[in-house]
């Protein structure tokens, strides 16, 4: 049997991180320097879990690979 919430958190961080990189894009193209900011800002993003499963540096590594990756589809700066 499937599990129903699995499949909708799946669709949904899909189609979540579709619309981000598609809004990053658009900023990015008319107002360069969003994706250099989001870097800087790394050091503040956390993980808010409160158990043993608390990484912060896996979630900060999650929004550097976003990052990477939106700058090699070429729409960040010339820093690729």
């Amino acid at each position: 049997m499937t599990d129903d919430t699995a499949i909708d958190t799946r669709r949904r961080e899909i189609a979540t991180e579709h619309l981000l990189f598609k809004t990053m894009e658009y900023v990015e193209a008319r107002h360069p320097g969003l994706l250099d900011f989001l870097e800087a800002s790394l050091g503040h993003l956390g993980d808010p879990a409160r158990d043993g499963t608390k990484d912060d540096e896996a979630v900060r590594e999650v929004a550097r690979r976003m990052i990477v990756g939106a700058r090699a589809e070429g729409i960040g700066s010339s820093r690729t």
